[in-house]
């Protein structure tokens, strides 16, 4: 038997009588108005300043309406909303129930970023905060509107893009035109005169000079940056606090040597604004010879021969390092200078204490770490008799200044001389492929009114050949950049040889660095010292008889 159904029943629920209270909060909205310019010129500013006026009388003027704020970011992108410090105040105050309404000129002053856009208007929504764009005339609150604010926040995003395409093409012809945007705020030793040009700063340029003498002697980056604050020496910022990494920026920056190298960073997009470091990504442009140089060329090459030496004789950790150091240590000069001549790893000195008395000496790094698992033999040198070893070698190749001269020419002619098995010259190849341009203009034109399939194998032709002249000149091109770094690198060597051609009494360890390339430990008391011009001296050691220590 089937049960009955009851009877439909309708009950009125009566509509909710707003309070006075309720009444009293509608009429008084707490609206805040945004307003934002992306630059600073003069007609933008006026822009800045009538938006605030006309949201400050409209806000007023309604009687509906109070005052929150008016929330206003001056010459800031709205790519991004991190950089925007009133808008992300305003979403702040929004969260904390301090604002009930939000108007915005448009869709672009409230955000350039379609993904920012939508982010704050549904964050703003769900917190029951409409954000009204005028110009649109679009109420953030409703869901539908979703739609119209993913529309124009496309439109805005696609016109900053356009505008950062734009800017980034006219930046690229002006490097390619050789016009430099020097930033002078953090370039130590230049600034800008009346006319606009780059000029030395006498004082901070002495400074620069200081810097590359100290790292040249031996200096490590922690010891400079120490003897710089102890000196009172002031930084680009007009401080007297230096970084390590500050220090290694001034000795890389090619604009002390004259130069600017242009497109050494580049933006990712005008979105992210994610600033990357140009490793073959994009073109970069010299300049060269672009302004007056604080340091000379061939000095400047050295540091950075040196800048090298020193991060190829370093590892992340002590006992995968060549020199058995985790970095180097320009405290003693012959640090990372004095190898084994039985395994090949770096000496190291050692401080040993027996009966009351501390000796000096430099001992095989992989012996120290490892005993003689690696290395068997290797002798260990006691500092004072080591030392005196590579000073006779120095005077020895001082002696003759004359035949050191020769060598030197020497040198330079063999490293300098012309590209062996290259018949061809620079402007040679240049030529060539000129020609064979214009022949493969020629040939198309002929093949256009033809059959190109008998044009194809003299196609062919034509860019194999180009395609191996270009090779050669750029082979050409590497080979005598490396000669001319060797070439300068000899007149370095020479330069400071000549600075002691008297020969020296004492042992200076600035002045020994700067000469030697290398010393390799032959035996207990037989030496090899190899200096940076390519010369080598076999030197004995008077190693004292002394009881081995234990």
């Amino acid at each position: 038997m089937t049960q009955s159904r009851p009877e439909p029943k309708v009950i009125v629920i009566p509509a909710k009588v707003e309070s006075p209270q309720d009444q009293e909060k509608k009429k008084n909205l707490r609206v805040a108005a945004y307003c934002r310019v992306s630059t600073k010129k003069d007609e933008q500013l006026n822009s800045y300043e009538n938006q605030k006026a006309y949201y400050t009388e409209k806000i007023m003027a309604n009687p509906d309406w109070t005052m929150a704020d008016i929330f206003a970011d001056e010459g800031i992108t709205g790519t991004s909303a991190c950089k925007r410090k009133d808008f992300l105040r305003m979403i702040r105050q929004c969260r904390q129930g301090k604002i009930d309404m939000i108007l915005a000129k448009s869709v672009s002053r409230f955000a350039r970023n379609t993904v920012d856009t939508l982010n704050y208007t549904r964050e703003l929504r769900g917190m029951g905060i409409p954000v009204i764009f005028e110009e649109q005339n679009i109420n953030s609150i409703y869901p539908e509107s979703e739609f119209l604010i993913t529309i124009h926040g496309a439109f805005a995003q696609s016109e900053s893009e356009g505008i950062s395409s734009r800017v980034k093409w006219g930046k690229h012809q002006a490097m390619r035109t050789g016009k430099a945007n020097i930033q002078y705020k953090t370039l130590l030793g230049y600034e800008k005169n009346p006319d606009g040009e780059m000029v030395v700063n006498a004082e901070q340029a002495e400074t620069v000079r200081r810097i590359y003498e100290m790292y040249l002697s031996g200096q490590t980056l922690r010891s400079i940056k120490e003897a710089l604050e102890s000196g009172g020496f002031k930084n680009s910022a007009g401080t007297m606090e230096w970084t390590t990494s500050n220090l290694r920026t001034i000795l890389s920056d090619e604009k002390y040597c004259g130069d600017v190298l242009l497109q050494k960073t580049f933006i990712q997009d005008c979105i992210s604004k994610k600033v990357i470091k140009n490793t073959g990504q994009l073109p970069m442009y010299l300049i060269q010879n672009h302004h007056e140089a604080i340091i000379p060329r061939d000095r400047f090459d050295a540091v950075q021969v040196e800048l090298a030496r020193r991060k190829t004789l370093t590892s992340s950790t002590k006992k995968s390092a060549p020199t058995g150091m985790s970095r180097y240590s320009g405290k003693y000069a012959l640090s990372g200078l004095l190898f084994c001549g039985e395994c090949g790893t770096a000496y190291r000195r050692v401080v040993w204490t027996q009966h009351g008395e501390k000796r000096a000496v430099w001992r095989c790094s992989s012996r120290l770490d490892y005993g003689k698992k690696y290395c068997k033999e290797s002798p260990t040198l006691d500092e004072s008799p080591l030392q005196q070893a590579v000073l006779a070698a120095i005077n020895a190749s001082m002696s003759g200044c004359k035949v050191l001269a020769d060598q030197l020419v020497d040198a330079m002619e063999h490293e300098l001389a012309p590209v062996p098995g290259e018949s061809m010259s620079l402007g040679d190849i240049d030529r060539a492929v000129t020609e064979l341009g214009k022949q493969f203009d020629t040939l198309l034109a002929e093949a256009a009114n033809g059959d190109a399939d008998e044009y194809a194998e003299r196609f062919r032709t034509i860019s194999t050949t180009m395609e191996e002249l270009k090779r050669r000149k750029a082979a050409i091109l590497s080979i005598r950049q490396e000669q001319e770094q060797i070439g300068r690198r000899i007149h370095a060597a020479a330069s400071a040889m000549t600075a002691v051609t008297m020969g020296i009494t004492e042992w200076d360890d600035g002045v020994v660095y700067q000469i030697l390339e290398k010393v390799t430990v032959l035996a207990g008391n037989r030496i090899k010292v190899t200096f940076r011009n390519g010369v080598e001296i076999e030197q004995t050691v008077d190693q004292p008889k002394r009881r081995k220590f234990i």
